[in-house]
């Protein structure tokens, strides 16, 4: 997630480039095969380029509204998470208690308080990392975009780490599932029910904490609607279609507005030339820029510099988590890349 109030030049020239070089040339191939070649047919009224740039316009609001909607609510179930996180470590604390046994020492129960926490921090590290995985519908950006985001990516793996926060039985007994996150919240089920036995959780205590469980499976299901649903094809691609269409039209409705009707012997007058190529592209990049802006909305989870800053929320939850189970050694808060938080 971007957290500078404005672009940087930089990420702002990154998008703009490989929209305004293309822009330029096709204006500039326009004009030349008007003014040189004398391709007089080329311009046509600017009143039906009019009418397709409206409807293009609601088009393009339409996907960016609803692209905008995935992105919210992506983030709205990661700060939901947050909170039940917090709702985990503290009923873990305070419900996971001495009830029958006085025997135990107070070591060993902060031991099995550290054990649910830590996988439940284990469990945060799996989920941010899976939906972080490409799918077939992952958008690409452009070469210039890739080289400033392969500077951030550090392609995490799962088990590595995950390591730290659970044993290393349990490591290499999710190593070779298809969805270690699942396993892990599966696995704090089966704890909680060796507890139960043990004494150190009564009945309605036990129900209280499967629920919490159950709400971070209901999270982890949405989260993955969103990732495995991809923003409907036809709005997507038509969207897309239609906008490069309007802005191939475009120069040539431009000729008309700027150029008119003049003899293609006569010399055309520079600031003519200089309005229609600026008018030219700065419409065109505007139209495919505000049409990228939808596209990069759509996936909310893609480590992109528009996305949930997942591994920022996590490093908070477990902040949090480890200074509630009075931890000394906690994790520094993440810092921005190049103003991006991830």
């Amino acid at each position: 997630m971007y957290i500078k109030r404005n672009l940087s030049l930089d990420l702002l020239l990154r998008y703009s480039w490989p929209i305004l070089t293309p822009a330029l040339l096709w204006a500039a191939m326009v004009l030349s095969a008007y003014h040189l070649l004398g391709w007089t047919f080329l311009s046509f009224s600017f009143q039906p380029i009019t009418v397709i740039g409206i409807a293009v316009s609601f088009l393009i609001g339409f996907k960016n509204n609803q692209s905008y909607d995935r992105f919210w609510e992506g983030r709205k179930i990661w700060g939901a998470i947050v909170n039940y996180s917090r709702t985990w470590a503290n009923q873990v604390l305070h419900l996971v208690t001495n009830l029958e046994n006085s025997a135990i020492a107070k070591e060993e129960l902060a031991h099995h308080h550290q054990v649910l926490i830590h996988r439940h921090i284990a469990w945060l590290h799996a989920l941010r990392i899976q939906l972080r995985q490409p799918v077939s519908f992952s958008l690409k950006e452009n070469k210039l975009v890739e080289q400033f985001m392969d500077r951030h990516r550090n392609n995490e793996l799962i088990c590595e780490t995950i390591a730290p926060y659970i044993s290393e039985t349990e490591v290499e007994e999710v190593r070779h599932r298809r969805n270690v996150a699942t396993h892990l919240v599966k696995n704090q089920g089966r704890y909680l029910r060796a507890l139960r036995k043990e004494g150190l959780v009564n009945g309605f205590d036990l129900l209280m904490l499967m629920k919490c469980l159950e709400e971070c499976y209901n999270f982890q299901g949405r989260c993955e609607r969103i990732k495995n649903t991809p923003f409907p094809r036809q709005y997507a691609f038509f969207g897309k279609v239609f906008t490069y269409i309007f802005v191939l039209l475009l120069p040539l409705g431009l000729l008309d507005v700027f150029i008119g009707s003049s003899a293609t012997a006569s010399p055309m007058p520079s600031i003519d030339i200089f309005l229609f190529l600026i008018v030219s592209v700065l419409t065109t990049w505007i139209f495919l820029t505000w049409e990228l802006v939808g596209n990069n909305s759509e996936d909310p989870f893609e480590n992109r510099s528009s996305d949930v800053p997942m591994t920022a929320l996590t490093r908070t939850i477990e902040i949090d988590l480890r200074d509630m189970l009075d931890e000394s050694e906690l994790p520094e808060k993440l810092q921005p890349k190049d103003n991006i938080l991830y």
